[in-house]
């Protein structure tokens, strides 16, 4: 490593100033095309007008080696403290200083930076150095405001981690006693069912004792006889029918009680539920990247930390408009509007949440159609046409894609042979919305060669209602969930398909029990739905949130529909099984993992980490992996959204 020293023109030209100001910075290719790293983490060491001198530590020796051989140029984001906005600016390496381990001093003079701004970066190094008694003083209290953000952020977080922990133990002690109450109820109805068999056999003996009687009285000693055996019978047979009465009152007591404390604990869970779900909400907000307005996907898991998947930010963006954030909802919009690099005419999987740049090279239907669903979704909320041109060209690309088929069924993304039925379901709704907003003719044409498509593709098996593509006949819960969801029960009629056996279909084979360790280490059974039949996979039972709530979404859509038809018993079945599954995933309410969390509630992506969902892909790393998927749509659950319908 050069080491210039003090022997340096170039290291003798800063001014010591005694300036540190915290520095973000990238490697960027001597020809400014491309960059060479993610940003880094450095300090000013020493300032002049011409330049700075930036201290770095852990630097690896990869990038070390490029900045000793001046292969780069540095993109500086420089940090003046109470000063504004961070200054921008384009340094070339004069110098390079190894200090120790992985530590380097870095001589930088600019190349690029605005006059006004690089005054102002030396207009407070120079009262800072005149002024040190009043710097040191703002230092200090600059210290203190930082130790109290601390404290407050700190009990913040232990009040969120204790909401989450409150709400887990009242939902685990609210579960005990429905079971205790259910199994009272089973209690009573077999007391009830001996009661009734004892009280027709005394009528019977009853009969049996009178005809005894009436045969003794014309002389058959015999029958005399029958009858004190008959009496005694009955006295015995009294007995223990008014013991059984008596046993089946103690255990009304104890049913009536067991309801008064479940109605006792279900407005405590209602306040409990409401707390959580606001929280779950903040920790979406809260982790929106203010530079490229994306969410990352997943927090907790290190490989891929700062991945932004574009079905996920669509379910943020979803979100964000149904609460009315709509500026908010508007930074993921004009992400993809007019930055996000994309290939022939459709978004890449996902891109990284700092910067926007691609993280994986893949395009997919369904994704970009949810993007489109968005875009959508906030046209209809705001009543404003900003993003029309986006949901647009989306739903171009689509129906290109559609038009290479014959059958026009939607590929599973470009040059891709498969079909994916949830990619169809989607576009389905989509192109329904397109076609109700702007009322153009093709978006219903095609709209309906998709219907035709499913119907026959997906929709032509009596063993499996439905299949997970075309030529795919295995099991995936979210194609009977977004059946429901995407077409309605009304038109899967018109189309002989019934939505009371898809769902029952999918709650057979799907829906499990299985036991998910906390993160506090409590070991507790749940309720939920598998990514696919658990009967095929050698891995067990998984609980996926996501897909969990995407059914409970679908039972509540059910629920309305036998409502409006005046059918309220199957209103009322449904709308059973729709809080009985939220309950269960309200068990798998987690707090934030990470510090910038807060400790604020969410969903992890399932009850095991890094496992086979069955349909090619695992589920995240970490034991705590907040999941936006699986919080965003247990928010939807809750409050009966259904995304992919258009509502006034």
């Amino acid at each position: 490593m050069e080491n210039y020293g003090s022997q340096s023109p170039e290291y003798r030209q800063y001014t010591r100033l005694d300036s540190v100001f915290p520095v973000q910075f990238r490697l960027a290719a001597l020809d400014g095309r491309s960059f060479l790293s993610d940003w880094l983490q450095g300090f000013t060491n020493n300032i002049s007008n011409g330049g700075i001198c930036l201290s770095v530590n852990k630097l690896s020796s990869g990038l070390a080696q490029i900045l000793d051989n001046r292969q780069a140029k540095l993109s500086l984001e420089i940090t003046i403290p109470i000063g504004g906005r961070p200054v921008d600016a384009l340094a070339r390496i004069a110098w390079v200083k190894e200090t120790g381990p992985a530590q380097y001093l870095i001589g930088l003079a600019y190349e690029n930076i605005n006059a006004q701004d690089n005054a102002r970066i030396m207009r407070y190094s120079l009262t800072k150095k005149l002024f040190a008694p009043v710097a040191l003083s703002i230092i200090i209290l600059l210290a203190a405001g930082v130790g109290l953000n601390a404290f407050i952020n700190m009990r913040l977080t232990q009040d969120n981690k204790a909401l989450v922990n409150k709400l887990a133990l009242v939902i685990r002690e609210y579960s005990i006693a429905k079971q205790k109450a259910q199994e009272l109820a089973n209690g009573s109805q077999d007391l009830q069912k001996n009661i009734q068999e004892l009280q027709l056999g005394i009528r019977q003996i009853e009969e049996q004792k009178l005809k005894a009687q009436n045969e003794a009285r014309q002389g058959a000693s015999l029958e005399s006889r029958r009858v004190e055996e008959l009496n005694k019978l009955v006295v015995r047979l009294g007995q223990e029918k008014t013991s059984l009465e008596e046993r089946l009152g103690a255990l009304k007591k104890k049913e009536s009680a067991v309801r008064e404390e479940i109605q006792s604990m279900d407005f405590k869970r209602a306040g409990l539920e409401k707390a959580n779900f606001d929280k779950m909400y903040q920790w979406i907000k809260i982790h929106q990247n203010p530079r490229t307005g994306l969410v990352m996907s997943f927090e907790g898991d290190g490989d891929i930390a700062d991945w932004a998947f574009i079905y996920d930010q669509s379910l943020v963006a979803l979100a964000y408009t149904y609460f009315g954030d709509l500026e908010r909802a508007k930074k993921i919009l004009d992400f993809f509007f007019a930055r996000a690099k994309k290939q022939g005419g459709l978004f890449f999987n996902a891109y990284y949440a700092n910067d926007g740049s691609p993280a994986e090279y893949t395009v997919h239907s369904g994704p970009n159609i949810w993007l489109g669903i968005a875009a959508m979704q906030y046209t209809k909320k705001s009543k404003e046409n900003t993003y029309m041109q986006l949901a647009e060209n989306i739903g171009q690309a689509i129906m290109d894609l559609q038009a290479l088929d014959s059958e026009s069924g939607i590929r599973g993304g470009p040059g891709l042979p498969w079909y994916s039925t949830e990619h169809n379901l989607d576009a389905f709704a989509f192109l329904n919305m397109l076609y109700r907003v702007t009322g153009k003719p093709q978006y219903i044409r095609a709209a309906n060669n998709v219907l035709s498509w499913l119907a026959r593709h997906t929709y032509d098996k009596s063993d499996i209602p439905i299949s997970r593509g075309k030529g795919d006949s295995t099991i995936a819960t979210d194609t009977y969930a977004w059946s429901i969801a995407a077409i309605g029960p009304e038109r899967l009629l018109e189309i002989g398909m019934n939505p009371d056996m898809i769902m029952e279909f999918a709650e057979k084979n799907c829906s499990i029990i299985t036991s998910y360790l906390r993160p506090e280490g409590n070991t507790i059974k749940v309720k939920g739905c598998d990514f696919a039949s658990q009967k095929h996979l050698a891995r067990g039972g998984v609980v996926s949130s996501e897909w969990t709530a995407q059914m409970i979404v679908s039972y509540k859509i059910l629920s309305q529909f036998y409502e409006k038809k005046g059918k309220a018993d199957m209103s009322r079945v449904y709308a059973a099984k729709a809080d009985e599954y939220l309950s269960e995933l309200l068990k798998m309410i987690i707090s934030s993992p990470s510090p910038s969390g807060q400790g604020e509630s969410c969903l992890p992506y399932a009850t095991q980490d890094f496992v086979d969902t069955g349909h090619g892909w695992f589920t995240p790393k970490g034991k705590s992996t907040g999941s936006v998927a699986g919080t965003a749509y247990t928010i939807f659950a809750y409050y009966g959204y259904n995304p992919l319908e258009l509502k006034d």
